[in-house]
């Protein structure tokens, strides 16, 4: 070997290779998604997302313990309402069911537990759509005021950050206005602002019994073949003043992590969703994947690609292979 060529693998030991490793991957930038619903007792598996639950308010301190057990401190409720009307009702209700979650994790955990709230309308619709329906089409400006009613709801029950969904124009500005007017300057917007018409969402939508009753969401979330776009989304919802900006779903928008990141200058989120769960599971099942390995380099890419957030209902697991230093 000519002694002038400087190898290009790095030698040395693995704790040398972790101490110079490019990507980090840290416990505190985890977010666990958690479904809860109406009921008592209730704690019953989701058929298309093994090991992942639907819990009663009374049973949800048993999964924020081993939550926080893990080394994971932050969740995203979504709600699972009983009734469900054209307006979506139960959204923005005092009594709630996101309301009433948030009431009891912050009575039994205080500030141990950080709590963010998904803010749309599709769970709460008897359409299943993110909005109010003009005939057939959803109305955005009509959906503002419902969206913002229930961001500052979320709030005042607890909530220390709120994240839209519904990819309404004006949603981020109309939040904003209005949580600012009632003295909530300080609580934080993390805008799903890149948010892609995705059939990736599939075991979500079982799980929180979401799918539209027709039609699709293609209206106003964005076609997959698009990349400009999702920038011009993101950089409005900076202007509208997200704190948080959000790529979803993850795995196959790598390429848009890393096009929002380089373009903006807030933390970027990503959410690797119910789809790429699934997904995992199943191969893993069938004995196709290593579960942990694919694990590992799903959360490694994310975060190479410029995720400073990542949202997975792996949150449990990578926090053990960060403590394995399997990951990290």
């Amino acid at each position: 070997m000519d002694m002038n060529i400087r190898p290009r693998r790095l030698r040395g030991s693995e704790i040398l290779r972790k101490m110079v490793r490019e990507t980090r991957v840290d416990k505190s930038s985890l977010i666990y998604p958690i479904f809860v619903k109406e009921g008592t007792n209730i704690q019953e598996e989701i058929p298309t997302m093994p090991g992942q639950y639907r819990y009663s308010v009374d049973t949800l301190p048993k999964a924020l313990e081993e939550l926080l057990h893990a080394g994971v401190n932050k969740v995203m409720f979504f709600g699972i309402p009983d009734h469900k009307d054209e307006v979506g009702s139960q959204a923005y209700a005092q009594d709630g069911i996101v309301q009433r979650a948030l009431q009891k994790a912050k009575a039994e955990f205080g500030n141990d537990m950080y709590l963010i709230t998904d803010v749309c309308m599709c769970e709460y619709t008897s359409h299943g759509h993110c909005g109010v329906l003009c005939g057939q089409e959803v109305e955005n400006d009509a959906t503002l005021e419902l969206l913002s009613k229930t961001a500052l709801s979320h709030v005042q029950a607890g909530a220390d950050m709120v994240a839209p969904s519904d990819m309404m124009d004006g949603r981020v500005l109309a939040i904003r206005t209005l949580l600012d007017e009632k003295g909530y300057k300080e609580i934080p917007i993390m805008s799903y602002a890149v948010k892609y018409a995705s059939a990736f969402y599939g075991p979500f939508r079982d799980a929180a019994g979401s799918a539209p009753s027709f039609g699709d969401r293609k209206s106003y979330q964005m076609d997959f073949h698009n990349r400009r776009e999702g920038i011009k989304e993101a950089l409005l919802d900076v202007e509208e003043g997200a704190d948080i900006i959000m790529v979803k779903p993850a795995l196959s928008y790598l390429d848009m992590i890393r096009e929002v990141k380089d373009t903006i200058d807030l933390p970027v989120a990503a959410y690797s969703v119910s789809g790429e769960y699934a997904m995992v599971k199943a191969g893993a099942k069938l004995g196709y994947i290593e579960e942990d390995r694919i694990i590992c380099e799903m959360a490694a890419s994310a975060y190479r690609a410029g995720t400073d957030i990542y949202l997975t209902y792996f949150a449990k697991e990578i926090a053990r292979f960060i403590d394995e230093g399997r990951i990290g």
